[in-house]
């Protein structure tokens, strides 16, 4: 089982069920301030092993599969290795430098889902509320239930509106856009939802597109996350951006993550590219999903908790170190451990854990599933995969992925940007692997 981020017309990719370690091993010391670690050998790894990894990201870049590639890897809050290989724009022959900034796409969705708890912790809403209760536009729903004789829609009234624990788990019914197989999506697409001007209108637009299907029947990639920066601004009384800036980033010391890169950072945004059929090899990419490039150096009207930010390596590092701490990074306290659990627990209902979802390439079973925000290994080794127990994870549309994995306190951010793929072996999967092959003493 590995997730696989195809896109163009897929998504991102997901899971999770209960954390091996409980709340009192989340609690462990504040993590230092992701300090370089002496050597890897002080923290478990091998550092000839750890070869293979820098020289696999480098091979990709040399292969022309991306234009570059970075990636930063932290035991116990010390980073073991920070590279980057190639450039972040190959007209410029710009290099990838420490700071450069990405679009992380769906990588913003943990984010939200961080947002949304640290809410949740004050008692502001509860994960078996009806979603009407904060999104009462979404009254009416219906689902959809196929096509009569003349090719017309069926719809019927939804039998219950959709819970937050369903909307934050993608068990909601809500459709995206991201591919064509399905009317519903064909529906968002025809109206634009993603591209709406602001979180209202896409409230709106949304209200009017019938569900996949019942809530809580199946797991399907949706627009539920968008839907959650609207709840956590109807909460908050601020914009997502600011909620996001006073309660994660500026807490955390994330300085380059916002919902744009702002004329100052501008140059330090990294170029985007997609495969290019008719050469073979990559382009600067100009559309996706079959609209133009959002402009990430202007403030969006909407600002997209399903998919809306930039950030750096590091920023993102720091951002998985808090999860793998339990909730807290350099004295800190985002949320506590235990609602970094309940995050980290599968929510996929049982007869749902076997239905596939092609929109992200994967599976979910009894150990692979799907908490609030987050993608989590339950079984790591059934799922024929090293890392540890309560792995929580997540990637976005341009090939960004991370983990953070609290039984061995690892994290891992890996940044390109291309679309649709890297042209060969993922290099999400491919990382996981190159990474705990080289833990050989996980002791320490």
């Amino acid at each position: 089982m590995r997730r696989r981020l195809h896109l163009l017309a897929t998504a991102l990719a997901a899971v999770s069920i209960a954390w091996g370690a409980g709340p009192a091993a989340l609690a462990k010391e504040p993590a230092a301030a992701l300090a370089v670690a002496a050597n890897p050998e002080a923290v478990g790894f091998d550092a000839e092993r750890l070869t293979r990894l820098e020289k696999a990201m480098a091979q990709a870049v040399a292969d022309g599969r991306v234009a570059g590639v970075q990636t930063l890897l932290a035991r116990h809050g010390k980073i073991v290795s920070f590279s980057s290989h190639g450039d972040a724009n190959l007209e410029t022959g710009a290099p990838l430098q420490k700071d450069t900034i990405f679009r992380i796409y769906s990588m913003t969705k943990p984010v939200t889902g961080v947002a949304m708890m640290i809410l949740f912790e004050e008692g502001r809403w509860r994960l078996d509320d009806p979603i009407t209760r904060y999104l009462p536009e979404l009254k009416d729903l219906k689902v959809w239930k196929g096509t009569d004789a003349k090719g017309q829609p069926i719809l019927e009234p939804v039998k219950r509106p959709p819970t937050m624990r369903e909307l934050m788990s993608h068990t909601a019914g809500f459709g995206y856009g991201l591919s064509d197989k399905h009317p519903v999506d064909v529906m968002f697409r025809e109206q634009r939802v993603l591209g709406s001007a602001s979180l209202a209108e896409m409230t709106q637009k949304v209200a009017g597109i019938p569900l996949l299907y019942e809530p809580g029947q199946q797991w399907s990639y949706s627009v539920a996350v968008d839907l959650q920066g609207v709840i956590v601004e109807r909460l908050s009384g601020q914009s997502l951006g600011e909620f996001m800036e006073s309660r994660i980033f500026r807490p955390l010391k994330m300085k380059d993550t916002a919902f744009y890169a702002p004329a100052d950072k501008a140059s330090r945004l990294s170029a985007v590219y997609i495969g290019d059929p008719k050469t073979g090899k990559i382009a600067e990419a100009k559309q996706l999903f079959g609209f133009p490039v959002q402009d990430f150096t202007q403030k969006p009207g909407m600002e997209s908790g399903g998919g809306g930010l930039v950030s750096t390596t590091m920023d993102y590092a720091r951002f998985a170190q808090m999860i793998a701490n339990g909730g807290e990074l350099d004295g800190a306290r985002i949320l506590s451990p235990a609602t970094v659990e309940l995050m980290g627990t599968n929510a996929i209902p049982e007869a749902a854990l076997v239905s596939s979802n092609g929109s992200v390439g994967t599976n979910f079973n009894q150990a692979v599933g799907f908490g609030l925000d987050f993608m989590v290994v339950n079984d790591p080794r059934k799922a024929g995969s090293l890392e540890g127990k309560g792995t929580m994870s997540w990637g976005g549309a341009a090939g960004t992925w991370f983990w953070a994995d609290p039984t061995n306190d690892v994290v891992f951010v890996g940044m390109i940007q291309r679309y649709g793929g890297t042209g060969g072996p993922d290099l999400g999967a491919l990382s996981r692997t190159l990474v705990y092959q080289a833990l050989v003493d996980p002791a320490k």
